[in-house]
């Protein structure tokens, strides 16, 4: 019986495809001039898949990718819940990590059929 979890046709878990569009993400943001101070960062059951930084901005970053758009878009998926969820994690890693007195920003970085679309700015950080 096959993996439930592995995507039609490419032979891969959704892990070891998300964590190569992780990758596909912090190189973008290499590019762009960013330090990537961790990947996959977990607290608890909450994880940011990409934190980066630049002079005083860090930037959490969501990766969200999809092989097709018959389900809707991958950006869609960032609901309220998973706000709320970023936000919290964002706080306890900026708490941890003894980070203060820097801009915030939460992006979206989604992959349509391998195609990288960045949504800087994506939504506002709740308390």
């Amino acid at each position: 019986m096959p993996s439930s979890n592995r995507p039609k046709g490419t032979g891969r878990s959704r892990r070891a495809v998300g964590a190569a569009y992780e990758q596909l993400a912090a190189e973008f943001f290499k590019r762009l001039g960013f330090e990537i101070l961790d990947q996959s960062w977990q607290a608890g059951h909450r994880e940011i898949d990409l934190i980066a930084r630049k002079e005083n901005l860090v930037v959490f970053v969501e990766v969200k990718s999809a092989s097709t758009q018959a389900f809707g878009h991958p950006v869609e998926r960032v609901d309220k819940t998973k706000i709320r969820r970023l936000c919290s994690a964002a706080q306890q890693y900026l708490f941890e990590k003894n980070i203060e007195g820097v801009d915030l920003r939460f992006d979206v970085v989604t992959f349509v059929q391998g195609k990288l679309e960045h949504y800087p700015s994506a939504f506002e950080y709740e308390e």
